[in-house]
Formats: structure tokens, C-alpha cells, sequence
């Protein structure tokens, strides 16, 4: 139940405009200290995770990957693998969602 509302949450980002989408976007908002959270799916491949996770934990923003590729996706219209929300509103109301 949760999980579809943060999949929900997702979508109105995308159309908000508040998500970068895709690896490289994504590790160049880390860097930029722009990401308020990172989204990677679960099911993307280990080297993807693990630059991902590695980064993320360097510049100190959280990491989720309770999303399949599908779900992403899904939720926001694009096939994508990694996702940063830029804003925070977004990224605590997704946490919130997923964590509990």
C-alpha cells in the first residue's frame, strides 16, 4: 500500500520536475550536492548499485532501492534504473512512505 503511494509520489516529481533521471544525471546531482535522496532499482546491475550506494554515502544522501526497474519506470513514465529527487518535500514525504 505505502509503496504504490511513494510510487505515486514519484510520478507527480517527474511531473513537477523535480527528479533527474538515469546514472549520470543522477551521480552529477550527487556530486552537485543537489540530490535530497537517491532512488536505484533493486534489480540494476551490482556495478550500477555499487557506484551508486558508494556515492551516495560519500556526499551523506540517503539511498533507497525498495523499487524494481519496473516500478520505476512505471511510476514516472521512463525506463530508468536510478532516480535522484531534487526536492526535499518529495525525498521525506518517499522516505516516510518506504521506511515507516
Amino acid at each position: 500500500m505505502n509503496k504504490t503511494k511513494a510510487l505515486n509520489m514519484l510520478g507527480l516529481a517527474m511531473r513537477a520536475g523535480k527528479l533527474v533521471t538515469g546514472e549520470e544525471m543522477t551521480l552529477k546531482e550527487i556530486r552537485n550536492e543537489k540530490a535530497a535522496l537517491v532512488i536505484v532499482a533493486s534489480d540494476a546491475g551490482k556495478n550500477t548499485q555499487k557506484k551508486i550506494k558508494d556515492k551516495s554515502s560519500y556526499y551523506e544522501i540517503p539511498l533507497l532501492d525498495a523499487f524494481s526497474a519496473d516500478e520505476i519506470s512505471t511510476a514516472i513514465g521512463k525506463p530508468r534504473m536510478v532516480i535522484g529527487i531534487l526536492d526535499q518535500g518529495f525525498a521525506r514525504k518517499v522516505q516516510e512512505l518506504i521506511l515507516g
